[in-house]
């Protein structure tokens, strides 16, 4: 069925609203934690920490292999844990929305990992950012992936 006109004028003035919007992207072995208004950077914290990829093999060194990957992750999650809070407190109030992305499951355990970050679930927007390095330039992107939009007519 054609369309005689399609008026594209809201569509635009919502993507050109400037939200405040709080990043956390988690994945073993790095995280990015970030605060944008519309497209700038205002506040961001990045880290790394080795995490051993998956052991393939069995045998007796299997279960060690498997508890030293499990503490390396359970510290990188620690440690972006504090480094969210830190940073994202002060932002608690002026937030509107969160981004999470990076590992489901990592990205889950950061924010499940200190009471004071429950908050961030509660603003998380639906569409999950499948990172695959958290790192400061994937960070600086984020921004044109929240604002995409895609016009599809039918």
């Amino acid at each position: 069925m054609p369309y005689g006109l399609v008026r594209l004028a809201p569509l635009f003035e919502a993507l050109a609203e400037e939200h405040i919007v709080a990043a956390l992207l988690v994945r073993l072995g790095g995280y990015a934690i970030g605060v944008f208004e519309g497209e700038r950077l205002l506040a961001a914290k990045l880290g790394s920490r080795f995490v051993k990829g998956r052991h393939k093999k069995g045998g007796s060194s299997a279960a060690r292999f498997r508890r030293r990957r499990e503490e390396q992750a359970r510290l990188l999650i620690a440690e972006a844990a504090e480094s969210a809070a830190q940073l994202l407190e002060p932002w608690r109030e002026r937030v509107e929305f969160v981004a999470l992305g990076g590992d489901r499951d990592a990205t889950s355990k950061v924010v499940g990992a200190r009471a004071e970050l429950g908050w961030l679930s509660e603003r998380a927007i639906p569409r999950f950012f499948a990172v695959p390095d958290p790192r400061r330039r994937v960070l600086e992107r984020l921004p044109y992936d929240l604002y995409a939009a895609e016009l599809v007519i039918e």
